[in-house]
């Protein structure tokens, strides 16, 4: 499987400033999160990118991108009519080919030296052939943030699952019912990573949902319909994702870039002392 397409979704309502938010990255240098994103991506050997956006944000868009603007196309997703609709509006810049899909509020943290999430979810799908999801084990309590799925480990491949169920932000009562996955601890689902390796069976499944619907359309119920029709594998990352769209989630990311960062040791000291000024003052 050839990947060298990318489409970044940032138009949702509640979206689609956080991309444009600066932070502090690894090396110690100021970038929107829409850049730590590209790097991560174009470092992973894709070679073109889109960016869904809503109409009239492409100047702030193409401004945040820094100089991975001119390896941008800009699309913009012209009705708010959901997730799905907005990936399907880079149908005609993917075409036949599989391609990466990531989500714009999300950081991505890898634990693996040398490979970041996105190596590590290229990696398996090029040497799988089929469409893959990056998850990770996540409390129930977080389950109306993230889609979840349901399935099986894949024998002798560790950290892969063979998908049967996904279901949008389901309840606790709707996860343990149907999403329950054999060897994961109690209390804890596989949920949506934010980073995907789609076929183009994606496009086909999201264009015929939105010719039924007429309304909103959700990714969701493609990706279920998907696992039905084709293999699809979900893959637990040596990494970490940062919602930056949570409350104190921006600050939780930077916290997490920073303390895997060059400046790990000053941030350490500067923590220890706020943490011992406060203790002093309540003393």
């Amino acid at each position: 499987m050839n990947i060298t397409k990318a489409v970044i979704t940032a138009a949702g309502k509640d979206q689609r400033r956080l991309p444009l938010q600066n932070l502090v990255d690894r090396t110690g240098q100021s970038k929107s999160a829409l850049t730590i994103i590209l790097d991560e991506v174009f470092a992973a050997g894709i070679e073109e990118t889109a960016v869904i956006v809503c109409p009239g944000d492409i100047p702030s868009f193409s401004a945040a991108a820094g100089e991975h603007a001119s390896k941008i196309r800009f699309i913009e997703q012209n009705d708010p009519k959901g997730y799905g609709d907005a990936l399907l509006r880079a149908r005609s810049f993917t075409g036949t080919d599989s391609f990466l899909h990531l989500i714009s509020d999300h950081l991505y943290l890898s634990f693996d030296p040398g490979r970041s999430c996105v190596a590590q979810l290229l990696e398996t799908a090029r040497g799988e052939s089929v469409s893959v999801s990056a998850v990770q084990a996540t409390r129930e309590t977080k389950l109306p943030h993230y889609g979840a799925v349901g399935g099986v480990r894949v024998a002798n491949k560790p950290g892969q699952y063979l998908i049967h169920q996904v279901l949008e932000k389901p309840t606790p009562t709707e996860a343990e019912q149907q999403l329950i996955v054999p060897g994961l601890r109690s209390g804890y689902y596989l949920c949506y990573f934010g980073i995907h390796v789609l076929t183009p069976g994606v496009m086909d499944l999201l264009d015929g949902q939105s010719a039924e619907s007429g309304g909103t359309l959700s990714l969701s119920p493609a990706l279920a319909e998907l696992a039905r029709r084709e293999k699809y594998l979900a893959l637990e990352l040596r990494g970490r994702r940062y919602n930056i769209g949570l409350k104190y989630g921006l600050l939780t990311a930077q916290l997490a870039l920073a303390l895997a960062g060059n400046d790990r040791e000053e941030v350490l000291s500067q923590m220890v002392e706020l943490l011992a000024e406060k203790e002093r003052h309540i003393q």
